[in-house]
């Protein structure tokens, strides 16, 4: 009983104790502001006046700068065998096709502020170095389309394998986002180039322009229609859309990299579109599709 009883003393000379940390605890609670500094605001007050994050696709950039192959400098669209900067669907000048940076620029703007690094025959394995040039610019957006001419080889053993380049793309990546950390990228799929030999083979011209040596491993034998040249288009058909995927794939990594979602391969190139003189190429009109889908990827909203 005297156990008993000590214990109930002990507990009764703590309980003004715990009423006091209760009491002090509270009070710290209710000045709080003003033991962290001062007139510093509350959490709930820091919080509505913090300002909104910059998002980090910006739908207006002010400069481009384009990458690429063949499609990207107006190939065959105004004279044959030869480039035409001027109808390009990534900074061309041209009022016929309404290019991405003027759609975004302005023409004034887009005659000062939007470059072309892209070059004809280039592969993926160029990519890094056009990207190299173009970052000297500083641009805010890097226009690319390449991938074509890694499947338009002269057979489709000497096709790029599909892991080679994943390897090229993920360094061309790597090396923008060295030189411009915070760059916007838009990567354009690469067209089906089956769809464009099924077209093209309809005109006699074109395909006497196909013998002097374009995309031979789809339009080699353009009239053949055996089993091994069907088995061969199909095999650049199936590679075009591997190297679609990688695109999707490495720029899904990159929170300022969009694709077009595949709008540019799922496009269908009528003859209005491909050059009158290689029936391959875009036409002044096909490049003016191509800016069309680009704007509207770059201007979305959401990816």
């Amino acid at each position: 009983m005297a156990q008993g009883t000590e214990r109930g003393t002990r507990r009764a000379r703590r309980r003004p104790r715990t009423a006091l940390a209760v009491l002090t605890a509270a009070l710290l609670g209710v000045t709080g502001c003003d033991a962290v500094g001062g007139d510093s605001p509350g959490p709930s007050a820091a919080a509505s006046e913090r300002a909104a994050p910059t998002p980090l696709w910006d739908t207006s950039p002010e400069s481009v700068a384009a990458v690429g192959d063949s499609i990207t400098r107006g190939f065959d669209a105004c004279t044959v065998l030869s480039d035409c900067p001027e109808v390009s669907w990534a900074t061309g000048a041209s009022a016929e096709v309404d290019s991405l940076a003027v759609r975004l620029l302005g023409r004034t703007g887009a005659a000062e502020r939007s470059w072309n690094y892209a070059v004809t025959g280039s592969r993926m394995a160029d990519l890094a170095g056009q990207v190299t040039r173009a970052a000297a610019r500083k641009p805010e957006l890097v226009a690319v389309m390449a991938g074509a001419n890694d499947a338009c080889r002269e057979t489709t053993s000497a096709m790029t394998p599909v892991a080679d380049f994943r390897d090229r793309f993920e360094e061309a990546m790597a090396t923008l986002r060295e030189k411009l950390p915070t760059a916007q990228v838009y990567v354009a799929s690469i067209p089906d180039l089956k769809r464009l030999w099924s077209e093209g083979r309809t005109n006699p011209l074109g395909k006497q322009v196909w013998k002097l040596g374009i995309c031979p491993s789809m339009l080699g034998d353009a009239d053949a229609l055996d089993a091994a040249a069907t088995q061969r288009r199909n095999t650049v058909r199936d590679r075009v859309e591997a190297y679609n995927g990688v695109l999707r794939e490495v720029c899904a990594k990159d929170r300022r990299c969009r694709t077009d979602g595949g709008a540019v391969h799922a496009f269908r190139f009528g003859t209005g579109q491909l050059s009158r003189w290689d029936w391959f190429h875009p036409s002044v009109d096909g490049q003016a599709r191509l800016a069309e889908i680009a704007y509207r990827a770059v201007t979305a909203k959401k990816p």
